[in-house]
């Protein structure tokens, strides 16, 4: 889960298996002619897909072309909600999640609304009514870039549009791409009848998503139709838990017991669990009883929170003394927090990626644009870290003397360091002492990587020191 304001890099076209039938990040546009012909409006005989989108105008680019294509007039506008993940250790808001019309607007738009030709049949014979599911989070991803957001994305996407392939998504990669936005930077959060689709082609397109570098998520756990043993299989990046379920779990113990068991469970297939809907301090602190960190809801920010207002960092309510109703199961911290402390996975944060051959212009546009970034990590075409840029000691060279003119216009590797890399299983102290050994830098944000040596994203040293603090106290 990375963070934006820099143009894409091809990612997908080099990731080992990913699937070589599109390039969602290709600068230049190489989509096969199928691909790129099935996210043609249907009235648009006389042009092709609209070359441009401008932030901030409602119906541009792509977005207009679609709707005046297929109706002749641009319907009314969508009205979106926004809602920041806050993480509860810290308040910031660490992605926000759209939801691309407004309810009080009424249902979404007709999916034969989004439905466009296939005239050479190119794509495999895909349906109309798979582009129109994915419809939904084509119009996430233009809402967000109309907002200029710079921070990660939570868009939906349906669960049959997931079991179809590369061709249902494809408007998706293509609208991504031209929103100058990077697969890396989008958790999809999988909705609709699981059960429904078939559990092989489901797997199979959250694979080929996960190649090509989506995070992906279920949602409504608890009371949907999700196949429990089906997580283990997915193995989903984050599980968002059932709005209605933590409502009423601090009012019913049987529920209570029934959302702890469920942490528990997305706790050990190595997910992050996000508490959605959160509208009082009871519920606030019975979620963090529970040992969960994300949240969002009302009592977080309010239902016109916009990214564009600038508020990255929200109020949240100091704990609630009263907590011994809901009490923390035994073991959410991890299996070692007795000895080395749970896993640096556990406190995982979306890493900020740039292109190792950005320069350092680049790097002060990104950390201009967002003050709540402590850290760029330069990654190579394999999504591998190759430095770190840390935010205070590069702003102060770039500030001084000569620091723009001798160096904007040149790779920022030269002003980075090696980054400081740990693996996603490394204990929290195991990780301190890696943080530790160059003290010049004891500081640095750590960088988490998976098995194959990919960036998942940064630790903050300061949440490992404040985790083994509580554990010490504890004890």
């Amino acid at each position: 889960m990375t963070l934006p304001s820099s143009p894409a890099s091809p990612v997908a076209a080099s990731v080992p298996g990913a699937p070589s039938a599109y390039h969602p990040d290709d600068p230049q546009g190489h989509h096969p002619a199928g691909l790129v012909r099935r996210y043609t409006p249907a009235a648009s005989a006389t042009g092709p897909l609209p070359s441009s989108f401008v932030p901030g105008t409602p119906h541009s680019g792509l977005h207009s072309g679609l709707h005046s294509g297929l109706h002749g007039t641009p319907p009314r506008p969508p009205v979106p909600l926004f809602l920041p993940v806050v993480d509860l250790d810290t308040g910031g808001a660490i992605a926000v999640q759209v939801i691309p019309e407004d309810p009080a607007w009424g249902a979404a738009p007709d999916a034969a609304t989004y439905a466009m030709p296939d005239p050479g049949g190119v794509t495999g014979g895909v349906t109309g009514g798979v582009t129109g599911g994915v419809a939904a989070t084509v119009n996430g991803v233009l809402a967000a870039a109309r907002e200029e957001t710079a921070l990660p994305l939570v868009l939906p996407i349906s669960a049959a549009v997931v079991a179809a392939g590369s061709a249902g998504t494809a408007p998706l990669h293509e609208a991504l791409r031209m929103c100058n936005r990077r697969p890396r930077e989008v958790i999809l959060m999988i909705e609709g009848d699981v059960a429904a689709v078939g559990r092989t082609a489901l797997l199979s397109g959250i694979d080929g998503l996960r190649a090509v570098g989506y995070l992906v998520a279920f949602g409504e756990l608890g009371t949907s139709p999700l196949p429990l043993d089906l997580l283990a299989d997915a193995a989903p990046y984050v599980i968002a838990l059932s709005a209605d379920l933590l409502a009423r779990g601090t009012r019913d113990p049987r529920r209570g017991a029934l959302v702890e068991s469920l942490v528990r469970l997305a706790r050990g297939a190595g997910a992050h669990v996000l508490a959605p809907g959160v509208r009082e301090e009871t519920q606030l602190a019975a979620v963090r009883g529970w040992g969960i960190r994300l949240a969002q809801g009302p009592l977080l920010a309010p239902p016109d929170w916009r990214p564009s207002h600038g508020h990255n960092r929200v109020h949240v309510p100091l704990p609630v003394p009263e907590t011994e109703a809901v009490p923390a199961a035994p073991g959410l911290m991890g299996p070692g927090a007795s000895g080395l402390g749970p896993r640096v996975q556990e406190f995982l944060l979306p890493a900020v990626t740039l292109p190792a051959g950005s320069t350092a212009e680049e790097v002060v546009g990104v950390l201009s644009a967002e003050p709540s970034i402590t850290s760029v990590v330069l990654v190579d075409e394999y999504q591998r870290p190759q430095g770190s840029v840390d935010r205070s000691r590069f702003l102060l060279f770039m500030a001084g003397a000569y620091g723009h003119a001798l160096h904007a216009k040149k790779p920022a590797s030269r002003l980075a360091d090696p980054a400081k890399i740990v693996a996603k299983t490394t204990p929290a102290i195991a990780a301190m002492q890696v943080a530790g050994r160059d003290t010049t830098r004891a500081y640095d944000d750590l960088v988490v990587v998976d098995e194959v040596g990919r960036c998942m994203g940064v630790v903050r040293i300061s949440d490992l020191l404040r985790h083994v603090a509580e554990m010490q106290a504890a004890r």
